[in-house]
């Protein structure tokens, strides 16, 4: 069984960056990172392939967000710059989704633990 362990999580004040990292026990295909704040329901935040080259982002947070994959395929960064409140959520981690459903969090069906992330002044 294949899993996904998540680390980087904290607590920043507002303008700060974080790196989040994500390793998979197992070499998978699609990963992604979502989010999830209080009472809101789990978004995309940002997904890469399989080999690395090609990646999406949630369109609020380009520019901001960058993820990166290295060259073993089984872990996943997400670069978070110039962090605001509203970033403030639980990241969770997902793999396997088929690349034309990755916004879709129904679609993953690996996911890990999740690391809070607070951005607060």
């Amino acid at each position: 069984q294949v899993e996904l362990v998540e680390s980087g999580g904290g607590s920043v004040q507002p303008g700060d960056s974080l790196r989040l990292s994500c390793v998979a026990s197992k070499t998978v295909g699609a990963m992604a990172w979502f989010r999830q704040a209080p009472g809101k329901e789990r978004e995309f935040v940002a997904a890469v392939d399989w080999r690395g080259r090609t990646a999406e982002y949630a369109d609020s947070l380009k520019g901001r967000f960058t993820i990166f994959r290295d060259n073993t395929a089984k872990e996943i960064d997400l670069q978070m710059n110039s962090l605001k409140s509203e970033d403030t959520a639980i990241y969770y981690c997902a793999a396997n989704a088929n690349w034309g459903e990755i916004r879709f969090p129904d679609r993953y069906g690996l996911w890990g633990q999740g690391t809070q992330v607070t951005v607060s002044s």
